[in-house]
């Protein structure tokens, strides 16, 4: 019998995803784990794999059709294969429990309408992906007067900034020496209208979450200050054997030191449930990464046992795959510990919100260079800020500092990082 393939749960709060394309067409094959889906959900732009192995059958919902979870969105079968779509539909709604049966009984009528092999967007629609709404929205653009070079005609990021692409005006000549300058004078314009720009569901997760943990979770804050000339020594040292594609960030450092830090302190790697605390087996770092329209979260798992070179490396693929777009649901759940670095943007300090469920963050400031005293002498230092935000039903101010405390353990003498 044939195989139905559901809206997948990408997170433990997603309730509904949007299908953004078919990666696979009806009557194409699709092996078990390759992608079958592009889906939109709070959090990003998701490849979902195919659980199973065939042809593609059926399309059930169009792209830029809003889905529940645990609802009906392909059939995957044999390609010679008779398939009944109408008992495929019964036989789904009667096997599902909870949830997944009431979407899944609810999608069985979709099943049975029949789908034609290139799904078009919705009548009145324009076929274009999400992330080329939010900047046709941004700019004031019609998206029904941009040509799409996508398949099917759809709109894509590059077509919108072809639009945007207007070439730049030059700057003027600077005036001469000694010229005078005219009278000022300033003419009002007439005021114009205020922009107003639809949150994404990127944005609208984002706040609905920090302003739950904000407002649930009691907060509590310790910072630190590192001495950074070790570990930028070590890190010059080793980027000289690697290529360009593989050298290691000051991040990298971090995120390998807090994992070694998380085995001491496994209260802070930990979910609060009911009256237990949860300290979790596996030491999962996830790194904030800015993308377009909001933040997402990739994770290092076992980030406490992997060598330094190849945490570095799967973060960069997941940050890469983050910022495309194309971020798959591993890349996204299962963090027990964030860090959130803003030193790239030259920030001496900041405080980050902690991200349910977990019990703590860590935000990095930028790498200074600053004058020290050591042993009453004036110098010039390299020093980093970091600053852990706490759930304080699980821990306290003494072992926060203790944590912060280990970690200077690590970043201060970083050859064992590499080990």
């Amino acid at each position: 019998m044939a195989d139905i393939v559901i809206m997948p749960k990408l997170g433990f709060d997603m309730a509904e995803g949007t299908l953004v394309r078919w990666v696979r067409q009806v009557g194409e094959s699709v092996t078990k784990g390759e992608v079958l889906a592009e889906i939109e959900t709070d959090k990003a732009t998701v490849e979902v794999e195919s659980g199973f192995s065939g042809v593609v059958r059926h399309h059930v919902v169009e792209p830029g059709t809003s889905v529940p979870v645990g609802s009906p969105i392909a059939v995957i079968g044999s390609a010679d294969e008779a398939i009944d779509l109408e008992e495929i539909g019964r036989a789904n709604a009667a096997a599902g429990a909870g949830d997944a049966k009431t979407a899944a009984a609810a999608g069985a009528a979709a099943i049975a309408a029949p789908a034609s092999p290139e799904a078009a967007a919705p009548a009145g629609r324009v076929n274009a992906s999400p992330l080329a709404r939010r900047l046709a929205t941004e700019a004031g653009l019609d998206l029904a007067s941009v040509r799409g070079s996508g398949v099917g005609g759809r709109i894509t990021r590059k077509d919108i900034e072809a639009v945007r692409g207007a070439p730049m005006a030059r700057p003027a000549a600077a005036a001469p020496p000694g010229a005078r300058l005219a009278p000022l004078a300033f003419t009002p314009s007439a005021a114009g209208e205020a922009k107003r720009v639809p949150l994404s569901r990127l944005r609208q997760a984002i706040g609905r979450r920090m302003t739950e943990a904000k407002q649930q979770l009691p907060h509590f804050y310790v910072t630190h200050e590192y001495r950074m000339e070790a570990l930028m020594a070590v890190r010059a040292q080793a980027n000289a054997y690697l290529a360009d594609d593989e050298k290691l960030s000051v991040n990298d450092f971090l995120v390998k030191a807090v994992a070694l830090c998380l085995r001491e302190f496994p209260n802070l790697n930990a979910s609060l449930a009911a009256d237990a605390v949860v300290q979790h087996a596996e030491v999962s770092v996830g790194v904030a990464v800015a993308v377009e329209g909001g933040l997402l979260t990739v994770v290092t798992r076992e980030a406490d046992r992997k060598p330094l070179r190849l945490l570095a490396r799967e973060t960069r693929e997941m940050v890469a795959r983050a910022r495309e777009g194309k971020v798959r649901p591993s890349d996204v759940e299962g963090s027990t510990f964030t860090v959130s670095n803003l030193g790239m943007y030259e920030v001496e300090h900041f405080i980050a919100i902690i991200n349910p469920p977990e019990a703590a963050i860590l935000a990095v400031g930028s790498v200074r260079q600053v004058p020290v005293v050591e042993e009453g002498v004036v110098k010039a230092g390299l020093r980093m800020n970091a600053t852990l935000s706490a759930d304080h039903r699980v821990s306290d101010g003494a072992e926060a500092a203790r944590f912060l405390q280990a970690l200077a353990r690590y970043i201060e003498n970083p050859a064992g990082l590499l080990l």
